[in-house]
């Protein structure tokens, strides 16, 4: 099985919701588990920035699907949440990054992983880093280190609802 980390961000309409719906979709795929998910993070829009403020999350999941399959995956998932591409960095409904596939180093026209600006962003960071505590391979072990000489409230990361796979779960139930 893979081990593959997403960050999923959305700033528009219940983003709460899209969340959970986005999570939901993935657990309802053949062939992945959702292992976990970070508690959600609000955080301030980067690159354009006159739009909403942004809910975050990572999910960790295994899965026997090839990281193009998974890159397929995700765009079905935020076509299926009414995703549209107006503008690079502008608001979305949902965004879905493929962070890391296992421990390899991907580039191919559609894809780069890890993701080309992850170590840059805190908002991919702090979550991903809550639901790694102890890193394993280079890239985890390089987040880590990164995060350790950032600020996440001088970036603009702040808790916004703890334990977010809880609340997820006990929502379908």
């Amino acid at each position: 099985m893979n081990d593959v980390y997403l960050s999923i961000g959305t700033n528009m309409g219940e983003r709460y919701e899209n969340l959970q719906h986005a999570v939901k979709l993935l657990e309802g795929k053949d062939e992945i588990e959702v292992v976990q998910t970070s508690s959600v993070y609000e955080t301030a829009a980067v690159g354009y920035t006159d739009q909403a403020d942004f809910l975050n999350i990572a999910v960790h999941i295994k899965t026997s699907h090839s990281s193009s399959e998974m890159l397929k995956i995700c765009q079905w998932v935020e076509g299926e949440l009414g995703r549209v591409r107006e503008f690079r960095w502008g608001p979305r409904i949902i965004d879905l990054d493929i962070l890391l596939y296992n421990h390899e180093n991907i580039e191919t026209e559609s894809l780069i992983v890890p993701h080309p600006r992850m170590y840059e962003r805190a908002f991919v960071l702090v979550p991903l880093i809550e639901i790694t505590p102890a890193p394993v391979g280079e890239q985890l072990r390089r987040a880590h280190d990164i995060m350790q000489q950032m600020d996440s409230e001088e970036e603009g990361v702040t808790l916004w609802q703890a334990s977010a796979k809880l609340k997820m779960m006990q929502s379908v139930n």
